[in-house]
């Protein structure tokens, strides 16, 4: 922890710390989503640590600080909720290699607790944060580092956020984890080591958002509500990839992705994108006029690493009923 986001928590009633709870509601939803990976349990998994702190807040004595004490009560809600679940992943995570652009492949699905899922950038960094610590968890909220951290057990993955995300001190997070310095420095040792060994997919550097990159997204927003493939198609990376969870298949080549786009994916012709940002990245409401009417409704989420230049992975997450979690509109007005 920086001594600029510390501050002693005098002993005080109740009803005075209770105020200051929802303060902290953007870190811990950040903190418990790279648990996690899951948009829906980080919001559980706060809920229940706002619940079980104001049942606690008579035994608060301020001898430690608010903020380490929720955090406490955050891991251990994350490590009981990651007890005995299988880990999520990414669809590139699950296969060798890249698949097929044809129909068939639409044959395989898997339940929504395969995969990760994303999340708007507002609902995880802090209002108050300085640039520095925007960008920091900016970059540790992106797909491929988040799927990473899945990778590792439980606590191995409380030790890396909290020391090399969070920059607490070795002694804070054995003091929260109950636990000695050696074995933390030990669990992180091993944390970096699996992250240096996997070296996940995807994990290009990704452009800073500025006016070259706000052009390209321009362009691409207006290829795609146009549905001009031919435009589309100079905006990607030439190795360019596509996934589309909840299905297993991913695509890797931009002639692959337009080529599903123009056949399978031609249902999305009509579509209109809203800009957000979410995991570090520039994102887009998709919705397509697939309601009464010609409604535009909740089609996708879509998530674009750029990197020299040009589009390097698309990520359409196509749970609609993340729309309403994130705060995105359920339907658009012509």
């Amino acid at each position: 922890m920086t001594d600029a986001v510390v501050e002693r928590v005098d002993t005080g009633s109740p009803a005075e710390l209770e105020l200051r709870l929802p303060e902290h509601r953007a870190e811990l939803t950040g903190y418990c989503y790279r648990m996690l990976g899951s948009a829906f349990d980080a919001e559980d998994a706060v809920q229940e640590t706002m619940v079980r702190a104001w049942r606690s807040l008579d035994r608060f004595e301020g001898r430690s600080q608010l903020r380490s004490w929720l955090y406490r009560i955050a891991t251990n809600v994350c490590l009981d909720m990651l007890d005995g679940r299988k880990r999520r992943a990414r669809p590139m995570d699950l296969s060798s290699g890249a698949w097929q652009p044809v129909p068939e492949s639409l044959e395989h699905k898997q339940p929504e607790a395969t995969w990760i899922e994303p999340m708007l950038d507002g609902h995880v960094v802090a209002a108050s944060a300085d640039p520095a610590e925007t960008a920091i968890a900016r970059e540790s909220v992106r797909l491929a580092f988040i799927a990473a951290l899945q990778q590792l057990p439980a606590r191995q993955r409380a030790v890396l956020i909290l020391r090399d995300v969070l920059r607490w001190k070795a002694e804070e997070v054995a003091t929260l984890l109950e636990s000695s310095v050696a074995s933390v420095n030990s669990a992180l040792q091993r944390a970096r080591a699996t992250l240096s060994a996997g070296d996940p997919a995807g994990a290009r550097p990704v452009d800073p958002m500025d006016d070259k990159t706000a052009d390209l997204l321009s362009r691409y927003v207006d290829a795609f509500e146009r549905y001009d493939m031919e435009t589309l198609v100079n905006l990607l990376h030439e190795d360019a990839t596509q996934n589309m969870p909840p299905y297993e298949m991913w695509l890797q080549g931009r002639d692959d992705i337009i080529t599903w786009m123009l056949e399978v994916g031609r249902e999305c012709r009509g579509s209109r994108l809203l800009a957000t940002t979410a995991n570090g990245c520039p994102a887009f409401a998709q919705y397509r006029p697939s309601g009464p009417d010609g409604k535009h409704e909740p089609w996708a989420l879509q998530v674009l690493e750029i990197s020299d230049g040009r589009i390097a992975a698309i990520t359409s997450f196509l749970d609609t009923s993340l729309f309403p979690l994130l705060g995105l509109p359920t339907s658009l007005d012509d």
